[in-house]
């Protein structure tokens, strides 16, 4: 039986004492009504509900993934990038390539099939920084070879310039920005976006370059900067990816290193540079011969951890230093320093 709130008797001076507490706890319990109210709206049924679907879609039985792999590798049709594509032909893989130049692509295509088949290798027109002509890339590769195993995101520039950041133009900056960040970060959402409605997944691979490790870049800091924020980007879709629950995707870094292309070489015009590049570049098949057995051994293994793939490594990059200064290896080894 309840008993009616009149017939209780409390001493003022309790009252008094209780009062504060009393209000408090009407406070909490109107905020926890209208909360319990905002958890039963549609808007938030309907977010819950897409979230779930989410992530079961993400924690469903995935297809094995084994090779020969499906490639795509933008920025593919000359350097690092055309070497990469090579070495997946060699090892077995299907590889699609592209570029800004339609030209380019299509020369590359042909010397390409000449040596590997015209049922290995395909490629289009893209320039990265354009959204539509990523989402016409995933289109392209669907059509030619239905799923994607790794995307690598090779596409770079430094708008070849090399002066301070107060001589750079306004063209040379937005080249080198928005083909290195706003063009890595479109092709990384449109990558995730195909590979998270493919049940084998998918591995995407980010390209990193000078500056990366947070080191200064003098003469192309630009460039300098957009490669940093290649590896914070990375660790921001390693951690949306988990928060998603998502168990067949994943972001990983590439470190190719000091590679002797038209981008790295146009640079050598002080005796700094032409030290280090004689010390510690390397062609681009050297480089490719190396990354690309890395690379496919991580979707060969089932692994899902992020991986940073080096080429030149710290103590492999202080090891050829030494030996320079301590017995003059690799002096005027591309390039004539005196």
């Amino acid at each position: 039986m309840a008993i009616p709130c009149t017939a209780l008797h409390f001493p003022s001076s309790l009252i008094k004492r209780a009062a504060p507490t009393f209000m408090a706890t009407r406070f909490l319990a109107t905020q926890l009504d209208l909360t319990v109210s905002f958890l039963k709206s549609p808007v938030i049924r309907t977010t819950t509900v897409a979230a779930a679907s989410l992530k079961s879609a993400a924690a469903k039985a995935t297809e094995a993934m084994v090779p020969p792999f499906n490639v795509l590798i933008t920025g593919s049709t000359k350097g690092i990038g055309y070497a990469l594509a090579k070495e997946f032909l060699k090892a077995g893989d299907k590889v699609v390539i592209c570029s800004r130049s339609a030209e380019r692509v299509e020369s590359a295509v042909q010397t390409l099939r000449e040596e590997f088949g015209e049922q290995h290798v395909w490629g289009t027109k893209c320039d990265v920084r354009e959204g539509q002509d990523v989402k016409d890339l995933v289109a392209f590769a669907q059509e030619k070879l239905k799923y994607i195993d790794i995307w690598i995101n090779n596409a770079g520039s430094n708008a070849y310039s090399f002066e301070p950041l107060a001589e750079a133009s306004d063209d040379d900056l937005l080249e080198v920005v928005t083909t290195n960040t706003l063009g890595l970060m479109i092709c990384c959402r449109e990558a995730i976006k195909m590979m998270l409605n493919q049940l084998r997944g998918g591995h995407v691979f980010n390209t990193d370059g000078a500056g990366s490790d947070g080191r200064p870049t003098p003469r192309f800091a630009a460039y300098g900067a957009t490669k940093r924020s290649v590896v914070h980007l990375t660790k921001s879709l390693q951690a949306e990816l988990q928060m998603q629950d998502v168990q067949n995707v994943m972001v990983h870094n590439l470190s190719p290193g000091m590679v002797t292309t038209d981008l790295l070489m146009s640079g050598a015009t002080t005796k700094q540079a032409k030290f280090f590049i004689n010390v510690l570049a390397e062609p681009a098949e050297v480089v490719a011969k190396f990354l690309v057995p890395n690379i496919r051994s991580i979707p060969a293994k089932g692994s899902m951890k992020p991986t940073y793939v080096r080429f030149l490594t710290g103590m492999k990059a202080y090891s050829q230093i030494f030996s320079r200064l301590a017995f003059g290896a690799r002096r005027n080894r591309y390039m004539l320093e005196d």
